[in-house]
Formats: C-alpha cells, sequence, structure tokens
C-alpha cells in the first residue's frame, strides 16, 4: 500500500473517492464544508432533505458532484459534534470503507483526519485510518477451494492535512500502522487456518520463515527432547495426549545493543479439545484460536523487525494440542514443571496455564526488563469483560499502567483485574506444591496467580485476551488483537512516538 499526505481543499482534489462527514443537527465536517461550497450548496440541501444521513455508523456514496473533481465522495455520519472521539472516529472511518465496498476504487483520500477529534494528533489519526481501513480490506480465502478476493482493490491511502509540518507527523503514524496491519493480519491468518494446518510444527516453520525476512530477528525451535532436558514436564504434560509433538519456539529480535530485552510470552494451543476434562461439543471447532496469544507476540516481534526499533524484544510460544487419549493426562496426576514446583492437575482443561509457567521460567535466561504474557486463557474472563476489554493483571504497578495506557491509545483497551493473596489460596493442593485450579469463582485472577508463582522477583504482566481475540456468529474470525497494545507498548518504550 501506498500513502501520502495532501493540504489540497477537498473539492479540488483528484482520485477514486473522498471521504468526507457531516454531524447531526446539520453540520458539515471541514471536507464537506468545502465540497459544498464548491457545489453550490448541494451538500446541505441534501442533509436538511434527509438524504444523508448524519447517524454515527452510517454511509453513502454520491458521484458525478457538481464541482467536484473526484469520481466518488463518501459521506459518513459522524454523530454529534461534541462527541466525535477516537472511536467515533473509527467506527466512521469503517462505515465509509464498507460503503465502498462494492466499487472498485483503487485510490481514496480521508478527509476526516481534519476533523477536531478529541485527544488525537495527526499521527494517531492517520494511524487509525490506516488501521481501520486494513482491518477492513482484510479478506481469509486461503482454504475456499475457488478463490473469492472480494473488497477493494485499493492501493493508494491519502491523508489530509492541515499543514506540512502535519503532514510529517501523519506519514509516520501511516507507516506505523502499515507495519501493525500487516502483523495483524498475520496473527488473523494463524488464528483462522485450521487446527490441521496450523500445528505446532506449522506455527515454528513459519517463524523460521520470518527470521530470513529480518536481518536482525533469530528464531530457535526446542523439540520435546530439548524441553525434557530442561525440565519443562508441565508444558510435555499437555502434548501426552497427541500425536502432534510440542515445540518451543524463541524469537529474538535484536535492535538496541546492550539492553535488556522486553519478553513476550504466547500461548500457543493450536486446538484445545479440553484433554481427559473434555469441553462440550458446541462451539469447540473455535478452538482452533486457542493460540491466539501466540500469534499476538509472533506479529509483535514481527512489528519491531519490520519497523526496525531501537528495542531488544524476546517472543517465546509455547505451542502443542490439548487432546484426549490413552496417553493423555489424567486429572489428579502431578507434574514437577520447570521451576521445580509440583502442580496437581485438576483440570486438564486448564492446560494454558501448564505451558506458560514452563515459558515463563525460561523468559528468565534472557534477563528481561519486563514480562508478558499473552493468552486465551479463560473464561471467566469473557463472564467478567466481555468480549470488549483484554484482561490486564501484573505484579508491577508501573507495567500494567503502560499496558493499560497503551491499549486506550491504539483503541485497543483492556481493564486490570486485581491480584491479592486471597485469591492465590484457592489453590492449595493436598498432594502437590499447588493445583492447577481454584474453582469458579475468581477463576481469571486465580489463572494469574497461578501464573503468579512463576514470576516472583520479574516485572510480569498477564493479558487475558479470551474474549477479544476472536468473534464468533457470522462474523467468526480473528481480530488480531491486542497486536496494536503490544505495537503501541513497543513503540512508546522505544521512543519511536513522536
Amino acid at each position: 500500500m501506498d500513502y501520502f499526505t495532501t493540504t489540497s481543499a477537498a473539492a479540488t482534489r483528484t482520485g477514486g473517492a473522498l471521504v468526507i462527514g457531516v454531524y447531526e443537527r446539520g453540520k458539515l465536517g471541514t471536507g464537506a464544508a468545502d465540497v459544498d461550497k464548491a457545489s453550490g450548496g448541494a451538500l446541505a440541501k441534501m442533509l436538511k432533505g434527509g438524504d444523508l444521513c448524519a447517524t454515527l455508523g452510517r454511509a453513502i456514496v454520491l458521484q458525478n458532484v457538481p464541482g467536484v473533481r473526484a469520481q466518488r465522495l463518501v459521506v459518513a455520519g459522524l454523530g454529534k459534534a461534541g462527541e466525535f472521539g477516537v472511536r467515533q472516529f473509527r467506527r466512521a472511518t469503517l462505515a465509509a470503507m464498507q460503503a465502498l465496498d462494492e466499487y472498485r476504487v483503487r485510490d481514496l483520500v480521508s478527509y476526516l483526519t481534519l476533523e477536531d477529534v478529541a485527544g488525537a494528533s495527526p499521527y494517531y489519526l492517520a494511524r487509525y485510518t490506516v488501521e481501520s481501513i486494513g482491518d477492513t480490506l482484510y479478506r481469509f480465502n486461503e482454504m475456499k477451494s475457488r478463490e473469492k478476493k472480494g473488497g477493494l482493490p485499493l492501493s493508494k491511502i491519502g491523508i489530509a492535512v492541515a499543514s506540512r509540518g502535519d503532514g510529517t507527523r501523519a506519514m509516520l503514524g501511516a507507516q506505523h500502522a502499515d507495519a501493525i496491519v500487516s502483523s495483524m493480519n498475520l496473527a488473523k491468518d494463524f488464528g483462522n487456518l485450521p487446527a490441521n494446518v496450523c500445528t505446532p510444527a506449522y506455527l515454528a516453520r513459519a517463524a523460521q520463515q520470518l527470521a530470513k525476512r529480518h536481518a536482525k530477528l533469530q528464531t530457535q525451535v526446542l523439540n520435546e527432547a530439548d524441553m525434557k532436558k530442561l525440565g519443562m514436564h508441565s508444558l510435555l504434560s499437555v502434548s501426552n495426549g497427541s500425536v502432534e509433538p510440542a515445540k518451543l519456539i524463541v524469537m529474538q529480535y535484536k535492535g538496541a545493543a546492550g539492553k535488556q530485552p522486553v519478553a513476550l510470552v504466547g500461548k500457543g494451543i493450536t486446538f484445545d479439545a479440553g484433554g481427559i476434562s473434555l469441553k462440550p461439543g458446541p462451539g469447540m471447532d473455535e478452538m482452533k484460536f486457542d493460540m491466539c496469544g501466540a500469534a499476538a507476540v509472533i506479529a509483535a516481534i514481527a512489528t519491531a523487525a519490520q519497523l526496525k526499533l531501537p528495542i531488544n524484544v524476546v517472543a517465546i510460544v509455547p505451542t502443542c494440542e490439548n487432546l484426549p487419549s490413552g496417553t493423555a493426562t489424567r486429572p489428579g496426576d502431578i507434574v514437577k514443571s520447570m521451576s521445580g514446583q509440583t502442580i496437581e492437575i485438576l483440570n486438564t482443561d486448564a492446560e494454558g496455564r501448564l505451558i506458560l509457567c514452563d515459558a515463563l521460567t525460561y523468559a528468565r535466561k534472557f534477563k528481561p526488563a519486563a514480562v508478558i504474557d499473552v493468552a486465551t486463557l479463560t473464561g471467566a474472563c469473557v463472564i467478567a469483560l466481555g468480549h470488549h476489554l483484554t484482561g490486564i493483571m501484573s505484579n508491577n504497578d508501573a507495567l500494567a499502567e503502560s499496558i493499560a495506557t497503551a491499549g486506550i491509545t491504539a483503541d485497543d483497551r483492556g481493564w486490570r483485574l486485581p491480584m491479592a493473596d486471597e485469591y492465590a489460596q484457592q489453590l492449595k493442593s493436598n498432594f502437590a506444591d499447588f493445583a492447577n485450579v481454584g474453582g469458579r469463582e475468581g477463576g481469571a485472577i486465580t489463572a494469574a496467580c497461578f501464573l503468579g508463582k512463576f514470576t516472583e522477583g520479574l516485572d510480569w504482566a498477564h493479558l487475558d485476551i479470551a474474549g477479544t481475540a476472536w468473534r464468533s456468529g457470522s462474523k467468526k474470525g480473528s481480530t488480531g488483537r491486542p497486536v496494536p497494545m503490544l505495537a503501541e507498548f513497543l513503540l512508546a518504550r522505544a521512543g519511536a512516538l513522536p
């Protein structure tokens, strides 16, 4: 995709399409006001007559508008002028792209970036624009027998700015967004692939291929024999029931000599049937998405590598399947983790924490400045936060705050949940150091407390993305979250933001 900025008035701009906006109560947006003047008041008349809708989330395409040089105008509803913030900006952009979907538009310019969006600079408005457009352009057709590309053949995106200085910042935002969109698409592809294709071995090969494309990115893959030597018996207990061997993928991006890295640990269960504690049948097909944490951290380190950020990042992905069989781990079995601590496995469907705990212990070898694990870990987090916010839990207030702030800024929000010893007490076991589950009450938090037993002395945060990693229903598919949140966190930490 090519990007450019323009200070041209909307009416004088040529191209396939211009995106402009109108507010409720008859107020025209900046681009719309210019078009209205050039067209002899046509837009104001249409708005007054009810031919244009100012409701947020609605958009209409107009062609051959008098006084306008562009082929098409996409008029998006912006809602109430005093309430036009980042989320409204993104909704309006998405609506405009959906309205354009049936047209063969190859280039467009958005004039929504000239609107007064609370708390957003030209850099972020450009980022939000490119990311929103990228989300609408994404298609997953890889497994279809007849290719159906669909969507816009868009190849060039313009960002309207008020000045050349704003243009410089907007171009940086577009370039950053391009890398984020590319990484989100990678994460979506991983999640959307079926489990018979996206196996642990497939993820490992994909990580190795990524390393070949970036000079400062390296990938190492540990096999089960390697993990056994390291004492990763907790991780290996999950793969016992599957013929697919487990892998430990270790990716290192070295962009800042001598600095401690940020370690990202992603849960990579490529299919989760629950093991012996078998899940109910309805919706089990969606358990292919149980590796979205792995997809997110691979995508995040790919973003750092593509943007050549001055930061060191390590991505660690424990990946395997969780299936029932005669060799599968049984409820009541006790295993020893890499840390030496023993775990009574009361429920084999609480397997994500069993692979993450050994990966978190392994992360210590890199002496990380911060560790963030990302996992579709608990249904309890979905009950607590729905499908809107990622759960954030941490032993470090500053780290938790920086992640939450990154989520707000990137419009990929999370919410911090508490961690306290009372929750950890629910993990007591009569037969081992602790159990892998602590009952239904506070399930997302007790899962984090379990992981916390392996992160003492580390600045650590846990992201539970069970509610945000994918959509169900007619729009079933991976969302690519929390890649924007992680990317914003890494950009801020690398000092790469304007």
